[in-house]
């Protein structure tokens, strides 16, 4: 099959990668649409040691299935295979499995290929009033419900999001539905426009707001800088939020920790979210995706479609297997 392969800090199609044989429990989904996150493009930097596909958000077909159910059914899919039987599996922190693999990221390949490999229990049926370009997003728009799922955020509290990219601007609307005092700040003017457009304050990273005075500041610029940002804005007893990874900032954090202890900062971090509550969220139309796809490309264009994602100021871009 076709599959855009990292290996040795680079990617390229390849065109006769094997056919995985599908495990018991398994579905294989033919995939539809799937979308470059930042995260792909770290993997590629050297982030984890990837070797394998790229690509962990998707929306696909269901080919093959133990439950016959599935096949045929329109679906995306959670990215965490738990084992069921670690100390974390047995507290309900499947996302947290001491043996977990994760689609496209560590130890399974991912979704930027003809087809995929999930447990028929981490699929999430779509239902027909979404459409492919929302679905595509089920999987970073979870990410984004994280945060309220982990530190519900009352209506009123200032809240800072640092970073105006594909996951911030995903972030902005999530939050700006439990009405609360929203600040977005980022670099971009044509971003920050959008994120005005859903309800935020929007500024330049040069003009933050107030030192010491966020009650909630979600850091998401894939920037060791933001770190150091998010600690000058947020409030003592404050939180600060992390929400992306890099390889850059690996072992790299300016962070004062003795001013975390003196002002009591609460610092967390959030990864993978609920994706039901965000397939349901598209389907109420709550959440606008069209003006975050920059960019669309077919499979057989993926290297390009890589180069186009990693250019400043691209938001999200878009393989479509069959085009």
């Amino acid at each position: 099959m076709r599959a855009l392969v990292c290996e040795n800090g680079a990617a390229r199609l390849r065109r006769d990668y094997p056919i995985a044989p599908r495990a018991a429990g398994e579905a294989r989904i033919r995939v539809v649409q799937a979308g470059v996150c930042a995260t792909d493009l770290q993997l590629i930097a050297g982030y984890k040691g990837f070797s394998g596909v790229l690509g962990h958000e998707f929306v696909g077909v269901v080919e093959e299935a133990d439950n016959a159910r599935w096949i045929g059914q329109r679906v995306v899919g959670g990215i965490n295979r738990a084992c069921g039987q670690c100390a974390p599996c047995r507290r309900g922190d499947i996302t947290h499995c001491a043996q977990r693999d994760v689609l496209g990221i560590l130890g399974r390949d991912g979704a930027f290929a003809d087809s995929c490999l999930l447990p028929e229990a981490n699929l999430h049926a779509v239902p027909d009033g979404v459409s492919d370009d929302q679905a595509v997003f089920a999987e970073p728009l979870a990410a984004a419900l994280a945060i309220t799922d982990q530190h519900p955020i009352a209506p009123g509290e200032r809240v800072t999001v640092i970073g105006d990219g594909r996951l911030g601007l995903l972030i902005v609307q999530v939050l700006a539905l439990t009405g609360c005092d929203l600040t977005l700040v980022g670099r971009h003017a044509e971003k920050l426009a959008l994120g005005e457009q859903w309800g935020a304050r929007a500024g330049l990273a040069s003009e933050p707001p107030v030192a010491r005075s966020q009650d909630v500041v979600v850091a998401c610029s894939g920037e060791a800088s933001g770190l150091a940002l998010a600690q000058s804005l947020v409030r003592p007893r404050g939180r600060i939020i992390l929400k992306t990874t890099s390889a850059a900032q690996q072992g790299a954090a300016e962070l004062d920790l003795n001013a975390l202890v003196v002002d009591e900062v609460t610092l967390c971090g959030s990864r993978c979210g609920p994706m039901d509550a965000a397939v349901r969220l598209l389907a109420q139309g709550v959440i606008d995706v069209a003006p975050l796809i920059s960019a669309r490309f077919s499979l057989d264009q993926g290297e390009a479609a890589l180069t186009a994602a990693a250019r400043k100021g691209v938001l999200k871009v878009v393989l479509q297997m069959t085009c």
